[in-house]
């Protein structure tokens, strides 16, 4: 493709930016000649985004077949079960890998062959918008690259941090409890490389030009192959600065704004998305001035929500929503309540008192729960995330079990449904799967907890009438569907947060030039709850409950709902 000058000069501008002193031509023209290598991609849509976007999160062997590809068992599943309730899918790591269920990566340019062919990736972009990791901060030890690093040949020889274990490394942040340095023999004798999250997967060296120009290559690679939307994994981690806590350095979000440069000029429609689980703060960080990330994953909001429906107050979490910045047109909030990993405890930080904390944590352990933990820079251990499925996380509330586990989970996804941003859903909240006991004892990690692969003939058992997970699983498409009815519900429309008592989730969406209003009530309690009606009751207008797909009924000027209801509800003129 060709380049115009304006793009020319940012990537130029860019590569200075982070190279400073190091900065060089050649590097400039190497980029230039990835880019003008690639052909441009055609968006046919008007804007980026809209109320018809939502994505489902899953693994490209979360459902297996006998006979048949684990990618080809998961585009009949979608087509069976799931259809255009989505418009997006986010295939996990689909590349050869050697551990971390696929976040350790072999081979960046090929598909698992345990998983499929770059065939049957092509197959499922056909009926729906493709996100990919693009694993950036580290290679496999087993990767080519770092094979050619331990008998010091190109290429790979200089893509590494190699440090000395007696150096004070004590301002780094950790996402682990593991060592920073991983001992290992090369050609040159024994040394120690940088391992941030263990000791199979080694941190790359960017402050190598080389190492930019081939991750460029592998990102370039993944566009051409249809891969629309693509997420920075472990981004916040990416340049090491002694004495610094390596973490969210200004370098590492000026290679965040480069990608987002070179992924909008191959392809105008192109996301670009930061996985960072951090506090807020950090977070929201990586929209930059809307020239970095297009989307950014609310990571405080699984944590938030969960400790809202488990304590029955939603001051908080209103709280929290209401601080959200305005995001502008170019930028959009990335909502989910469950993926891949557990629940962070990080982005609770500055947003939930420690003993709030401490008792949520106590009660998922009850509730089957494992808790997994993080070096600090004095040495010491905390809590970094829960493990468990977000259902099985919804067996109850402080006061012990209870009876409405589906409603209580139902309520979470339906708030996170109509939030401002864009949605994505596990394929284990799709189904409502419970805790995996079983894969923990198999692999020894907590993560397993919601990692199971189930046949397809397990999922007709679990889909079968009158189980748990059909009828979760109908509820939420019923609300998917609505959502993308409703013009209230795109990413860019305002977001407005409505007084009420603790038992309430309330938030009005308005789209800003239609002015479509639809207003958004969940109770989050275990009893039936008035909200006042006056916000609906002026003029001559009929309430609808979008969800139940029927009038709503308001009695002296209120609006009852069940324990753990969820209403949107639309304002029509009456005639």
């Amino acid at each position: 493709m060709p380049l115009s000058d304006d793009i020319a000069n940012r990537i130029a501008a860019h590569i200075q930016k982070i190279y400073k002193e190091n900065f060089s031509e050649g590097v400039v023209n190497e980029v230039f000649k990835i880019l003008s290598d690639a052909p441009s991609i055609r968006y046919e849509k008007d804007s980026l985004w809209s109320q018809d976007d939502i994505l489902l999160i899953t693994y490209g062997d979360s459902i297996v077949s006998a006979g048949k590809s684990p990618l080809l068992a998961l585009q009949e599943f979608l087509a069976e079960y799931v259809g255009d309730a989505i418009s997006g899918i986010h295939i996990l790591p689909f590349f050869p890998f050697s551990s971390d269920d696929g976040f350790s990566v072999t081979d960046f340019h090929r598909v698992n062959p345990d998983l499929g062919d770059w065939h049957d990736i092509e197959r499922l972009e056909k009926h729906y918008d493709l996100m990919a990791d693009l694993v950036i901060n580290h290679v496999s030890r087993h990767h080519p690259w770092f094979v050619n690093y331990l008998k010091n040949d190109e290429p790979g020889k200089d893509y590494f941090i190699a440090a000395d274990p007696r150096a004070d490394l004590s301002s780094v942040i950790r996402p682990r409890s593991t060592p920073l340095l991983t001992e290992v023999l090369s050609a040159d004798g024994f040394r120690h490389v940088w391992t941030t999250f263990s000791e199979d997967q080694v941190d790359l060296d960017f402050r190598n030009p080389r190492v930019l120009v081939e991750m460029i290559r592998v990102f370039v690679f993944y566009l051409q192959k249809g891969i629309r939307i693509l997420r920075l994994d472990a981004i916040a981690f990416l340049w090491k600065q002694a004495g610094t806590s390596c973490q969210h350095l200004p370098e590492t979000h000026e290679i965040v704004k480069l990608l987002r440069t070179l992924g909008t000029a191959i392809n105008p429609g192109f996301l670009l998305l930061t996985e960072t689980n951090v506090p807020n703060r950090e977070n929201l960080s990586y929209f930059g001035d809307g020239d970095e990330a297009h989307m950014v994953y609310q990571f405080s909001l699984p944590p938030l929500l969960l400790y809202t429906l488990h304590s029955g107050n939603a001051v908080y979490l209103m709280k929290w929503l209401a601080s959200l910045p305005e995001t502008g047109s170019t930028c959009t909030f990335f909502n989910f309540t469950a993926s891949h990993d557990g629940i962070g405890i990080r982005p609770l930080e500055g947003l939930l008192p420690a003993s709030a904390v401490k008792e949520l944590l106590e009660s998922m352990q009850r509730y089957g729960g494992r808790v997994s933990l993080k070096r600090n820079p004095d040495g010491s251990e905390s809590v970094y995330e829960i493990n468990i499925t977000y259902f099985d996380a919804m067996k109850g509330t402080s006061g012990g079990m209870d009876d409405y586990q589906a409603e209580r989970f139902l309520c979470s996804q339906l708030i996170m449904l109509g939030l401002k941003g864009i949605p994505a859903l596990y394929i284990h909240s799709l189904l409502a799967t419970p805790n995996d006991y079983e894969g923990v004892s198999l692999t020894g990690r907590a993560r397993s907890i919601n990692r199971r692969k189930y046949t397809d003939e397990e999922i007709k058992s679990l889909l079968k009438e009158g189980t748990i997970s059909r009828r979760v699983c109908n509820g939420l498409k019923k609300a998917m569907h609505v959502r993308k009815e409703q013009l209230a519900f795109h990413p860019g429309s305002h977001q407005e947060i409505l007084a009420a008592d603790s038992s309430f989730v309330a938030f009005k969406r308005c789209h800003k030039e239609t002015g479509d209003a639809v207003f958004c009530i969940s109770n989050i309690s275990g009893q039936l709850k008035e909200f006042e009606a006056i916000l609906f009751t002026e003029g001559e207008k009929a309430l609808i409950d979008l969800i139940g797909d029927q009038e709503a009924t308001i009695h002296q000027g209120k609006i009852f709902l069940n324990p753990y209801q969820t209403l949107w509800l639309k304002t029509l003129q009456r005639f």
